[in-house]
């Protein structure tokens, strides 16, 4: 009859030997144990949230991270819901681009077809799609798909009655 200790190294000697036996059909990894760590993740680029600073953006997209120029643009001023404030620059040469200033940081947003006669005008690099009706106007964020100003008024809309009389008569 066996012994404790003489089953146990049998058992050890039949596990070392398929241990063994397994190692011979697997792959060899000639890499030392610590270097085989997994590849760092990609750090974030947190540089645009914290200092307000464009984004990395390709050639096709500079135009839009750009801060645009406002010299000898029509201004209209928006008041929204929450407080929040909006100023659109529009030049009569070029109906492609507004400029939008929004929180201190002004953006160059181009028209984007609609089928519906809405203004829609879009800034692909920062998320922001701005949408005029002539009732209101919004302001959306498309990279968290969130509603960032809305019911967004200029006086003529606030007023429109005033507004008319306001404007020279045309003729």
């Amino acid at each position: 009859m066996k012994t404790v200790s003489q089953l146990f190294m049998a058992c050890a000697l039949a596990l070392g030997s398929v241990t063994l036996a397994g190692a011979a059909h697997a792959e060899v990894d000639t890499k030392p144990k610590a270097a085989a760590k997994k590849p760092a993740k990609a750090k974030k680029d947190n540089k645009h949230s914290e200092t307000g600073a464009a984004p990395a953006v390709s050639p096709a997209d500079s135009e839009e991270s750009a801060e645009p120029s406002v010299t000898d643009a029509a201004v209209t001023e928006f008041n929204c819901e929450l407080g929040n404030k909006i100023t659109i620059y529009t030049n009569a040469s070029d109906d492609d681009h507004i400029a939008l200033r929004w929180k201190k940081r002004l953006h160059r947003l181009k028209r984007v077809v609609t089928t519906t006669g809405a203004h829609r005008f879009e800034n692909k690099v920062y998320g922001l799609i701005w949408i005029g009706i002539p009732a209101k106007g919004m302001l959306l964020d498309s990279k968290q798909n969130r509603q960032l100003a809305n019911e967004c008024k200029s006086p003529e809309q606030v007023n429109p009655l005033q507004a008319a009389e306001a404007a020279p008569a045309q003729g």
